[in-house]
C-alpha cells in the first residue's frame, strides 16, 4: 500500500506542475489568452491573471497537501465554466478544421484535468466540509 501512496503523490506533484506553469504562462503571456474571455465578460485582461493566480494556487495546495478538496472542486468548477463558455462555443462555431480540433483538444484536456482533481479530492479524506458526517 506505501508503494501505490507514493506513486500517487507522484501523480499529484506533476499535475502541479503542470498547473503551476499553465499559470505562469497566463501571467506572462495574458494578451495571448485574451482571445478566449467571452467579449459579454467585463474586465478583459484581468480574467487571464485572475485564472493564472488560481491555477497557481491550486498547484501549491497539491504540493503543500493543504486545502486540497477545497481546491480540487474549485478547480473542477472553473474547468466545467471553461468548457461550457469557451471551448465549446469555440468547437461549434469554428470555421476552420485546425481550430475545430484544437476546441476538441482543449474540451479533453479540461476533462481529464477535472477527472484528475476528482480522484485527487475523493482521496483528500483528512480534510473535510464538515457538510455530512460521513465524508
Amino acid at each position: 500500500m506505501k508503494r501505490y501512496h507514493i506513486i500517487s503523490r507522484i501523480a499529484i506533484y506533476l499535475l502541479s506542475v503542470v498547473l503551476i506553469v499553465f499559470g505562469i504562462f497566463h501571467f506572462m503571456y495574458p494578451r495571448d489568452l485574451l482571445v478566449y474571455v467571452p467579449l459579454s465578460l467585463v474586465g478583459g485582461i484581468t480574467w487571464a491573471y485572475i485564472v493564472g493566480g488560481a491555477f497557481v494556487l491550486v498547484g501549491i495546495s497539491f504540493l503543500t497537501n493543504q486545502y486540497v478538496k477545497l481546491t480540487s472542486y474549485l478547480l473542477v468548477i472553473m474547468l466545467i465554466i471553461f468548457i461550457l463558455t469557451i471551448h465549446l462555443p469555440n468547437y461549434n462555431n469554428a470555421g476552420d478544421k485546425e481550430m475545430r480540433q484544437m476546441a476538441l483538444i482543449n474540451i479533453l484536456k479540461d476533462t481529464a484535468i477535472m477527472g484528475f482533481a476528482l480522484h485527487i479530492a475523493a482521496g483528500a479524506h483528512h480534510q473535510h466540509f464538515h457538510l455530512e458526517e460521513a465524508d
